[in-house]
């Protein structure tokens, strides 16, 4: 399925973060078994403190989102370690889509970019993610893409007194 011709994808700047706390609080307050962090401590931080994951540092780190018009209704985070031995490693997290964006393309429109501009980078060899143990779409979107499973930790979240197992996903660039 194509991508709404409305949708915009690009990499986050410092004037985004507004807009990507806004999202990232709507996301995680509607689908908390899919996220390692919580609705309710989240909605305390103050929206600069996601500068860093938004390539504000030197770290490497980047979120691309997707934008209808001036509405950012996806995002998606490739994490960067700064040690050298573990500079080759690209980590993704936090990806999001509003709720009524979700199966309509965008969630695949940010994975296809973010892998687009991960492979790329000369040093970055191996994508890795956590998804949630029965979370069908997501798992599909990611196989879609070619992430293979390569294990399981059990009990990895628990979420209003129930665990959740997260697949532990990767992906080989090179």
């Amino acid at each position: 399925m194509p991508p709404p011709p409305e949708l915009q994808v690009r990499a986050l700047v410092e004037a985004d973060v507004e807009a990507y706390k806004t999202l990232r609080d709507h996301v995680l307050a509607r689908h908390e078994e899919a996220f390692t962090s919580d609705a309710a401590t989240e909605a305390q931080r103050n929206a600069t403190s996601y500068l860093a994951r938004l390539g504000a540092d030197a770290s490497g780190s980047y979120t691309l989102g997707a934008w209808s018009g001036a509405r950012l209704v996806g995002a998606i985070t490739c994490e960067r370690d700064p040690r050298r031995k573990v500079r080759h490693l690209g980590h993704i997290v936090g990806t999001m889509v509003a709720t009524d964006w979700q199966g309509r393309g965008a969630g695949r429109e940010l994975l296809e970019a973010l892998i687009e501009r991960a492979t790329a980078d000369d040093e970055l060899h191996l994508l890795t993610l956590t998804v949630t143990a029965g979370n069908q779409a997501a798992t599909r979107l990611y196989q879609r893409a070619g992430f293979t499973r390569y294990g399981t930790l059990p009990r990895a979240i628990r979420v209003a007194g129930r665990f959740f197992d997260k697949d532990l996903m990767l992906k080989n660039l090179r």
